[in-house]
């Protein structure tokens, strides 16, 4: 009997020193250990990639916003978001697609919808947009709904309303836009993209100057 109650102390006693080791190691020196090496080698990335604008955090590069005047560069649509009650509620806290399949009447519809508007919104007195001009992200919204970048296409098109609407020159906005765009990562994946969020920071500071 009492090598019975021994026995299983010992036991218990082992396990239990056996979780407080794992527990210290997996709960507390690896967390530690990992934070630090993020925050030492990858600081903006670990924080949320974080973008500032006159010493105030405005946002995530890695997070689209809505809402942009036509002042603006506008961004990829968000319908997924629109058709969850919840983000509806909650704005773009959470991400979502449609899920709409290719040949949905409602999402020919939506596309159809955004592709005339972008001809209309993006059209000026010297500049006329043909809807075989307007690019696929310019009218459909990513898997997340939340895609900060734009195509560069996209961002062209652009270019003639917002300069008008801001009494800049085109070419001024052309050069924003081309210094703005980002290559293919390593130099042949994916495909070069603009972040909506700071062009338009960019931009701001350039109508201010003005």
């Amino acid at each position: 009997m009492n090598n019975s109650v021994s026995n299983t102390a010992r036991l218990l006693w082992a396990a239990l020193r056996a979780l407080l080791v794992l527990t210290l190691v997996t709960g507390v020196i690896y967390p530690l250990a990992v934070t630090g090496v993020a925050q030492a080698l990858f600081n903006n990335k670990a924080n949320g990639s974080e973008i500032k604008a006159d010493g105030k955090v405005v946002g995530s590069s890695l997070i689209g916003q809505q809402g942009y005047s036509l002042d603006y560069f506008q961004g990829r649509p968000a319908n997924g978001l629109g058709t969850n009650s919840v983000n509806t509620q909650y704005k773009l806290i959470l991400s979502g697609a449609t899920n709409l399949s290719a040949d949905s009447k409602v999402l020919v519809k939506q596309v159809e919808d955004a592709k005339a508007a972008v001809v209309k919104n993006n059209s000026t007195a010297d500049y006329k947009v043909k809807p075989s001009q307007v690019p696929a992200d310019a009218v459909t919204s990513s898997g997340s709904g939340l895609d900060p970048d734009i195509s560069p296409s996209y961002a062209e098109l652009q270019v003639h309303r917002v300069a008008e609407r801001n009494h800049l020159s085109v070419s001024q906005v052309e050069k924003l836009v081309k210094d703005h765009t980002d290559g293919r990562t390593l130099g042949f994946i994916g495909e070069p993209t603009v972040n909506v969020l700071e062009l338009n920071i960019a931009l701001k500071s350039l109508v201010t100057k003005s």
